[in-house]
């Protein structure tokens, strides 16, 4: 058994297999680049290594650079974790070369998979179903709808569907430089795209001794941008299809079996609504989702890795599957707008109920594995990935429910995620009935299902506490007369004013004084206050049969101010009594959603460009993101060069429409 480990990764995964390698007294040694120096793993580990600089292309994806820390820090072994180079044979290969143990498959299986063009044809002749991969020199138009797939990686990153000929060589494009960013490999493969369809996985082990296991099938159908959002175990379609799991699991043994396989391992399916299958690839690594693997079986996957290197033997059979867990991807992203990737400060991340973190459920509740802490800083540079959030039931209904729950009493500050998405995705009939496929926010709406989770009238109540939470906020900290109540007058007087922004619902101005019957608040009359502190306000308010008691907690940071409740979560912008007019921007201003490196320009000063127009491309968190024209217009102004850095809101170009309606 290997005693010192170091894991060739970052973030959540690296803290999840530390916590392992703890609970078994091993040894356990971090990597970092600059943007992670104060990240959780690295003050987590033993020992940290710094690999300089910043972009996966630095540091990440330097196997050179990893392997010489491993040997400077006394590491006897790698795990890569996922992504990166997990399933680079060359590193494996380059690793045990060094004399480190390698704690994954052999290198000759992540050769054989590692390609998913080649591994196809070995699948296709071992008798396991797929789908026919096509040469993207050779599609033509009766081959539309196709998929383009990176071939040496997954997690949405190099995929794109092309639906008309003419997008297809820039897409091919797109889609290699996003592969070539992400996993150091630029190749790319077409296959046909199945609009809807059900994506099934299963989880492999095998040991070195000839036993292999299929441990149990995930469903992993409901996602964006080809990159999963929620995973559960076991599959509601597996689960009311007859022989469906056994021929699953006989295909994914087979798939082991015929490249020798061992250590952890996914063969991952897309299945028909009759229970039809093909293969898609085989995943020589842990997944992001195996979680809700180990919530059902009692394993600890990360543990049998360890053993499995090492030379251990598993016995003849997995343990029985038990209960129901739901896993979902806590993103920094707005799925309202295009899922746009956040980044700053992680305020506050505080997820009630949470039984243990980085560790199997044995009893229903909820498990946390986060990659950030309160403080934490979400970069540009990887995955805007906040946390795993995983729950266990007995049946899937608890699970979903607890999962749900969970979420929307959260504490999430700072930035804007996917949480209301999640909670919404965990309620809706659809998902309760087992009804998801690859196409659920195409079928059930992605506007309604990312919108807020509180209503209209909740938000402006929660508002209403913002603003007297800032008035106790105020007193507090008075010179003079701290003892007053907020806005005391001696006679009476006008209102006071507060204003916020919503971005969702724009600006609310609310207008309060303090009477001698108590505070009141203008359009909310019947409204009564029974506490107001700096963090905490209690109101009265009117219900169906009298007066129900309401909690608002209310923290501040600079001008933001977060509101939580059972209503729901309620964010918003504290604005100044006067604004600035350097502030303002020009009309047509084309801003930066994220910051990011400008990689494309599309476009020049002076060119008459149509509304929707590419004007320029930012890639942000290994993906790539269009800006385009608001409106039909002239280029104006164009701030930015290819390789230039910007920051979130900065004015990137202007479309001057008003010259087009003269000409």
């Amino acid at each position: 058994m290997s005693t010192n480990v170091l894991v060739a990764n970052r973030g959540e995964i690296a803290r999840r297999v530390f916590a392992t390698c703890r609970r078994m007294g091993l040894g356990t040694v971090a990597v970092y680049s600059d943007a992670d120096a104060a990240a959780p793993h690295v003050s987590e580990a033993d020992a940290a290594v710094r690999l300089p600089g910043n972009s996966p292309a630095e540091t990440y994806l330097r196997g050179e650079l990893i392997i010489e820390a491993a040997l400077a820090a006394g590491a006897d072994a790698i795990h890569p974790g996922y992504g990166f180079l997990s399933e680079n044979a060359e590193f494996a290969r380059a690793v045990l070369a060094a004399g480190l143990v390698w704690i994954g498959p052999p290198v000759e299986a992540i050769e054989q998979m590692g390609s998913k063009v080649a591994s196809k044809k070995m699948m296709d002749a071992a008798g396991v179903p797929v789908l026919a991969e096509l040469d993207p020199t050779e599609v033509t138009a009766a081959h539309l709808p196709v998929l383009i797939k990176a071939s040496a990686g997954g997690g949405g990153r190099g995929m794109r569907v092309v639906r008309d000929l003419a997008d297809l060589e820039p897409q091919i494009a797109a889609a290699r430089r996003e592969a070539e960013s992400a996993f150091g490999d630029p190749t790319v493969f077409c296959e046909r795209y199945l609009a809807t369809g059900r994506h099934i996985e299963v989880q492999v082990m095998a040991d070195t001794h000839g036993t292999i296991w299929a441990v149990g099938e995930r469903e992993c159908s409901i996602q964006r941008r080809h990159q999963k959002v929620l995973e559960e175990a076991p599959s509601p379609l597996v689960e009311r299809t007859d022989g469906m799991r056994e021929r699953l699991f006989e295909a994914a043994a087979l798939a082991a079996g015929a490249i020798g396989y061992t250590g952890a391992g996914t063969v991952e399916f897309l299945a028909d609504e009759a229970g039809d299958f093909f293969f898609l690839e085989m995943n020589t690594r842990l997944q992001v989702e195996h979680p809700v693997t180990e919530c059902t079986t009692g394993l600890d996957l990360v543990r049998l890795q360890l053993e499995v290197a090492a030379g251990g033997e598993l016995p003849a059979a997995p343990p029985s599957l038990r209960g129901h867990s739901i896993e979902v991807r806590l993103y920094a992203e707005d799925p309202a707008h295009d899922w746009q990737p956040q980044s700053g400060t992680v305020h506050r991340l505080d997820i009630p109920s949470v039984l243990t973190e980085f560790d199997v459920l044995d009893r229903p509740g909820v498990r946390l594995d986060t990659g950030v802490v309160d403080g934490s800083v979400v970069g540009v540079h990887y995955d805007p990935m906040l946390a795993k959030v995983i729950s266990y039931g007995q049946t899937r209904g608890e699970a979903a429910r607890l999962l749900a729950t969970a979420l929307q009493r959260a504490k999430i500050h700072g930035l804007v995620t996917n949480r209301d998405l999640l909670v919404r995705v965990l309620r809706h009939p659809a998902f309760l009935a087992g009804d998801t496929d690859t196409a659920f926010f195409d079928t059930h709406g992605l506007d309604a299902l990312s919108a807020p989770l509180v209503s209209e009238a909740d938000e402006s109540l929660s508002i209403v506490a913002a603003a007297l939470a800032d008035a106790a906020a105020n007193r507090k900290v008075a010179r003079v007369g701290a003892g007053l109540p907020a806005g005391w007058r001696n006679l009476p007087s006008q209102s006071q004013h507060k204003s916020y922004e919503s971005r969702t619902s724009g600006i609310h101005d609310i207008g309060y004084r303090c009477t001698r019957d108590g505070v009141v608040v203008d359009d909310h009359d019947d409204l009564e206050l029974v506490e107001a502190g700096p963090e905490r306000v209690v109101l009265a308010v009117p219900g169906a049969r009298g007066l129900v008691r309401r909690q608002f907690d209310i923290a501040r940071y600079g001008d933001l101010v977060c509101v939580d409740s059972p209503l729901g979560p309620v964010s918003v912008r504290r604005l100044p009594r006067f604004s600035d007019p350097a502030d303002q921007v020009a009309h047509g201003s084309l801003l930066a959603p994220m910051p990011g490196s400008v990689i494309r320009i599309g476009a020049e000063v002076g060119s008459t460009v149509e509304q929707g127009q590419p004007i320029l491309w930012l890639e942000a968190m290994k993906m790539e993101h269009t800006i385009s024209a608001p409106a039909a217009g002239v280029l104006s102004a164009l701030n930015v060069t290819v390789g230039q850095q910007v920051d979130v809101g900065a004015v990137l170009a202007v479309v001057d429409p008003s010259e087009t309606q003269e000409n």
